[in-house]
């Protein structure tokens, strides 16, 4: 053996694969081999944990696969028929159902509706609903009281809410009698049926309808910034106003996105509230007609529930391609930073 040889032996002994022990009888794997000894050590109890969340999940997996996922499938099926709604589907249209979809101009005005419905959201509920949580989140006499008054419209229901505003504001409604008394003619107005009132009045209501939950949900986000910070703030000369601009809307970032984020997706698929108060054909004529509005109207009041179904199809394919765009640009840093062990770091 040459003195090459003999210099280079130790590091074949002392390389990582191998498998002797130390002095004092302690393992010298790698970790990798480690790793693979705990596993098949802990191997039993790994399963049962397995076991167990599947039988803890399952019934939630089957009921959201049975009525969420199986009646997309089955939109998706319809979509491609003509269907009177019974018996099996075999007049076969092909595409022609969406072809008609997407070249009628009742359709893209009922989308344009929901685009400005969308916007006008964002637009009104969420600057009010910040400004009464901020209000809200100071001590106050009574604050328990206008909490609950805010958020009660939001857990009445829509049908009673509908028929309660279609009543006020009716053309010969309460509203207009009030102001008449009041001898201000000028707002008695056709608010339901004039198209270019109809719209504003649909988000008068629902920013009524819906202007709780976002408080509320603010008012959670608010509890978990510390006070710490404002008081900090607060003796370095901050005024409240710079407090809010400067620490409290940015740690409230995420709770604002959440909000926005239900918003949008609440308005693509708005359907009661516009049904009950404006009826299934003075919507399209007050400007104030949704997509499920038009499916509604041209598939199950017109006894075509293949085209009502192609319908559907494109409102879920326009609401995930949002919901999937406004997560990817908007909730992305949210999402990434609540991941822990397999998130990424930089």
């Amino acid at each position: 053996m040459t003195d090459s040889t003999r210099e280079t032996a130790p590091v074949v002994v002392t390389s990582p694969v191998n498998l002797s022990t130390d002095g004092g009888g302690a393992s010298t794997l790698p970790p990798s081999g480690l790793a693979r000894r705990r596993r098949r050590s802990g191997g039993g109890s790994g399963l049962a944990a397995r076991l167990e969340i599947a039988g803890l999940a399952a019934p939630a997996v089957v009921i959201f696969l049975t009525f969420v996922i199986l009646p997309v499938f089955m939109a998706a099926y319809y979509g491609f028929y003509k269907w009177k709604g019974y018996g099996k589907p075999t007049d076969f249209a092909g595409f022609h159902n969406y072809v008609v979809i997407f070249q009628d101009p009742l359709f893209h005005g009922a989308l344009i509706h929901n685009l400005e419905i969308v916007v006008l959201s964002l637009v009104f509920q969420g600057p009010i609903a910040i400004i009464f949580a901020l209000l809200l989140n100071r001590k106050m006499r009574g604050q328990s009281i206008i909490r609950v008054l805010i958020f009660v419209p939001y857990v009445i229901s829509e049908a009673v809410a509908g028929i309660g505003w279609s009543l006020l504001l009716a053309g010969n409604g309460a509203f207009d009698a009030l102001m008449r008394d009041l001898h201000l003619n000028f707002l008695a107005r056709d608010w339901l049926a004039n198209p270019r009132l109809a719209l504003w009045t649909l988000m008068i209501i629902l920013t009524w309808k819906y202007i709780g939950y976002a408080t509320i949900l603010f008012l959670a986000g608010l509890q978990g910034i510390p006070e710490e910070l404002n008081e900090a703030a607060a003796i370095d000369g901050a005024s409240y106003w710079q407090v809010q601009r400067r620490i409290t809307l940015p740690l409230l970032g995420p709770t604002i996105r959440i909000w926005a984020f239900l918003s949008i997706i609440g308005a693509l698929q708005l359907f009661d509230i516009v049904y009950i108060i404006w009826g299934q054909y003075v919507a399209s004529t007050a400007g104030v007609s949704t997509m499920a509005t038009y499916m509604n109207q041209n598939g199950r009041i017109s006894g075509n529930f293949g085209f009502g179904s192609a319908v559907a199809v494109v409102m879920f394919l326009i609401s995930l391609v949002i919901a999937l765009t406004y997560q990817r640009f908007v909730l992305r840093r949210d999402t990434e930073g609540a991941l822990t062990g397999g998130g990424r770091t930089r």
